[in-house]
């Protein structure tokens, strides 16, 4: 009986190691826009928002600065208004702003709202390129006037 005592604390001790660190890592892939009233300086030099603010879009991956391979996610949260038609086009730029590749972010719940809606996408980079980039997360704009333009950009880093 009392064996079974101690395999039974031993277990849920065991369990309970599990699930702090399962919640530790699960966190710590996310990232936060700092709250209003509180700047990281880093990170302002790095998120450029053009029209935009870390109130419209939260990009979460890849995140400022990360080293990325030829295919990666972008993934994160934007507000309804953000999308058309469920999409909101996304393309990565080299160090003079040419275009190396495009591609769209979708939405992955109702986009009708003025709430945040979670989103991905995905990004093939050309085998030739390689170096330093800027990624741009456009608001997508159907009625093409400049007024209705917005957008976060970034640095990353494309490797192999």
């Amino acid at each position: 009986m009392k064996r079974d005592v101690t395999i039974l604390i031993v277990f849920l001790i065991a369990m309970l190691l599990i699930v702090r660190y399962l919640e530790r890592s699960k966190s710590e892939d996310i990232i936060t826009p700092p709250a209003k009233g509180e700047t990281n300086a880093n990170e302002l030099k790095e998120i450029a928002y053009t029209n935009a603010s870390a109130d419209m879009i939260i990009v979460q991956l890849p995140f400022p600065g990360a080293v990325v391979g030829k295919e990666f996610s972008v993934v994160g949260k934007a507000r309804g208004n953000w999308f058309f038609e469920a999409s909101f086009p996304f393309d990565l730029r080299d160090p003079s702003g040419k275009i190396i590749t495009q591609s769209y972010a979708q939405a992955e719940g109702e986009w009708m709202t003025t709430e945040f809606v979670p989103f991905k996408g995905e990004m093939k980079v050309p085998i030739s390129y390689i170096g330093p980039a800027t990624l741009v997360l456009m608001k997508d704009n159907p009625s093409g006037l400049p007024e209705y333009d917005a957008s976060v950009s970034f640095p990353i880093t494309v490797e192999y």
